[in-house]
């Protein structure tokens, strides 16, 4: 065993309940850990029919962002799987999971991709500050119940900045066309609630 598995194990030993944990603590964050990610679509959602054309452009960059880190966590899992504390006979576990690869965490993922792609356009955006508080809620909450380890989170974030500097140059270039492209769409197929003024063409 690696020095730096050790390190993992032992911090997630320390931030993991018992059997002695209150039951309050465990239904927090087990919402936490299985619906505050449903507030993510709803920050893109908000940040594309109520801002401007380029608050639009950075919610689409973020989905492309989070779409990339997501293929390439599933690759890493086929690649290089490590397994979940409770696959290891390890802490203990208070929401179901199913018995896959934990690194790098999804959840973790999308939350760090909206989060970092909104805070490196703007570092006061509230949407990216909330985005990425959000997901240190998530990302304590799923080692605090038992399914994933302290590095699956650093992971998630580490692929998420790789995917963020690899689309950077790339979304210099095509980025304006497919926000417009995408604009294009949905004009088309919410005209209606955009005449009545409920959302922004």
């Amino acid at each position: 065993m690696t020095t730096l598995e050790i390190f993992n194990q032992v911090v997630f030993l320390r931030l993991n309940a018992d059997l002695t944990t209150a039951v309050w603590k465990l239904n927090l964050a087990a919402a936490m850990a299985e619906y505050l990610i449903y507030l993510i679509p709803l920050i893109l959602v908000s940040l594309w029919c109520w801002s401007n054309e380029s608050q639009r452009a950075l919610a689409l960059k973020a989905c492309v962002v989070a779409l990339v880190a997501l293929g390439i966590n599933q690759f890493l899992s086929i690649v290089w799987p490590h397994p979940r504390p409770f696959m290891m006979g390890l802490g203990h576990t208070f929401i179901p999971h199913a018995a896959d690869s934990s690194f790098p965490s999804d959840h973790v993922t999308i939350f760090a991709a909206v989060g970092l792609t909104l805070l490196f356009a703007n570092i006061r955006s509230v949407a990216g500050w909330a985005s990425f508080l959000l997901g240190i809620c998530v990302a304590w909450a799923r080692i605090f119940l038992g399914v994933h380890f302290p590095l699956d989170m650093l992971g998630a974030v580490a692929v998420v900045g790789v995917v963020w500097l690899g689309i950077r140059p790339v979304w210099r270039r095509i980025g304006g066309g497919l926000t417009a492209q995408v604009a294009a769409i949905y004009c088309a197929l919410l005209a209606r609630p955009i005449a009545l003024g409920w959302i922004r063409s």
